[in-house]
């Protein structure tokens, strides 16, 4: 691969690790340029796992030092987003798990009425709706969620993460990236593991991912709600759109269009 596109996927990298940061989806936008680039579709999954990640950790990071992050009380969510990630790894060798991308749409619409139509996000924790074993399985589910398929595991975790952890717009995206980072971990592990990442690649959109990742934590940080709110609604519409886009969708295929 020439420098030239090397570069353009770097800059593609920072682009979608600055909006993954501040509202989840930059899969959206990396995944696509890897396939366009020429990558084969599983490493194509493989690098975008790789420098998410790295993005992730960085945007983590960032959202840590500033005090947005507390490790004490939630590492034990990370700890089962990584658990679910890696057997839904593992469950998709055995499943096809083409069937849900019917069934996502609906899920994705439905979240970007909530954000759209419900209650205001704020920067303000509320009180916590789900006792702790209860948010512990759901976190571990949708970690489960993102090794098995994976569009759109941002944008549940801080639905969940607002409606039942009570917490602020800010916090909520700031322990995302947190949940994200353990899941990308054992879904890089997995693919690691098969060789179905392009390590050259992979490490140089991974250093554009880290920065890209440190500006959308400091734009999350500063504008909080006022930004959180309308990113995640777009981002679950493109999703979306992208989805159904699909002739092979199953929802396509269910509706006869």
């Amino acid at each position: 691969m020439d420098i030239q596109l090397v570069a353009l996927l770097m800059f593609v990298a920072f682009g979608a690790a600055t909006l993954d940061a501040m509202a989840g989806g930059g899969g959206l936008i990396t995944i696509p340029a890897l396939l366009a680039a020429g990558v084969p579709p599983v490493a194509a999954l493989g690098t975008n796992k790789l420098q998410s990640a790295c993005g992730t950790a960085g945007a983590a990071f960032a959202f840590w030092r500033k005090g947005h992050i507390d490790l004490r009380r939630t590492s034990w969510l990370a700890v089962a987003s990584f658990i679910g990630a890696a057997g839904g790894a593992a469950l998709v060798q055995a499943i096809d798990p083409h069937f849900l991308s019917g069934l996502l749409p609906v899920l994705l619409v439905a979240m970007a009425g909530y954000f759209l139509f419900g209650p205001r996000l704020s920067d303000v924790d509320t009180h916590v709706r789900l006792a702790p074993a209860g948010l512990l399985l759901a976190v571990a589910a949708i970690g489960t969620y993102d090794g098995f398929f994976g569009p759109g595991t941002g944008s549940f975790f801080t639905l969940l993460l607002v409606t039942a952890a009570g917490m602020g717009a800010t916090r909520a995206v700031a322990h995302t990236k947190l949940l994200n980072l353990a899941s990308n971990l054992a879904g890089v592990a997995v693919l690691v593991g098969g060789g179905h990442v392009w390590w050259t690649l992979g490490i140089a959109m991974a250093v554009a991912s880290v920065a890209g990742g440190q500006v959308g934590a400091a734009l999350a940080i500063r504008f909080g709600g006022r930004a959180i709110r309308p990113l995640l609604v777009v981002i679950s519409l493109g999703l979306t759109v992208k989805l159904v886009a699909d002739p092979a969708n199953p929802l396509r295929v269910w509706l006869g269009v």
